[in-house]
């Protein structure tokens, strides 16, 4: 009897039960510990049969219908993404970004009317991840068509991020030295204290400093 309850509740076993196996799904997601995962559960047990299924639904056609925007590599449900498919936005600026939430962070904002490219990750030699794991071919590719004007480099403010900036900026002056390639401003945010911020973020607001 105990060795068939260890069989249950260990991690060897199959999950006892389907609540079970719905809580460590959910543990699965970022962020979300056991405790979390079984209020999310009790959530879903406590829908109606049609709330839950609208979410299991949800899950299913975003897994089913989203791929990547055969230009700018956006998540989108057809051939091209709204944003590729708008002939108002500037198809001379493009915004190179990391992920696909990083194009919704600037859209956002409402400040950018140029095309994106998304490039699905930034180097990270540590973690294996190279040039030809991100989408740098297909930039270069864009770049060749000799539509492009600007570059705005949106990767992260990181180290892996700067690397991945610097590698994309030698790439293209190689191909193209007339294309304009700009780095996102970094600075003091606004409403903040300027004593409370990092000194490297001071710095990076002195060195971008513009004049009014």
């Amino acid at each position: 009897m105990a060795k068939s309850a260890q069989r249950t509740n260990g991690q060897e076993g199959p999950p006892a039960d389907s609540f079970e196996r719905l809580i460590r799904e959910l543990e699965k997601l970022p962020g979300i510990g056991r405790r979390s995962a079984e209020r999310m559960a009790y959530h879903v047990l406590g829908e109606s049969r049609d709330g839950a299924m609208a979410l299991a639904y949800a899950i299913r056609d975003v897994k089913k219908n989203l791929h990547p925007c055969v230009v700018c590599g956006d998540l989108t449900e057809r051939e091209q993404c709204s944003i590729c498919g708008d002939a108002r936005r500037d198809e001379e600026i493009v915004c190179v970004v990391e992920w696909p939430r990083d194009v919704r962070a600037i859209e956002k904002t409402g400040q950018f009317r140029g095309r994106y490219h998304v490039l699905m990750g930034r180097l990270s030699p540590l973690s294996g991840v190279g040039p030809g794991d991100l989408r740098i071919g297909a930039l270069l590719e864009r770049i060749k068509r000799g539509q492009i004007v600007e570059l705005v480099l949106a990767t992260s403010p990181s180290i892996e991020g700067d690397a991945t900036a610097a590698f994309i900026g030698q790439q293209v002056k190689a191909l193209n030295s007339a294309i304009k390639i700009t780095r996102l401003a970094r600075g003091v945010p606004e409403g903040s204290e300027l004593s409370f911020a990092q000194s490297g973020t001071i710095g990076e607001a002195l060195r971008g400093r513009r004049e009014l």
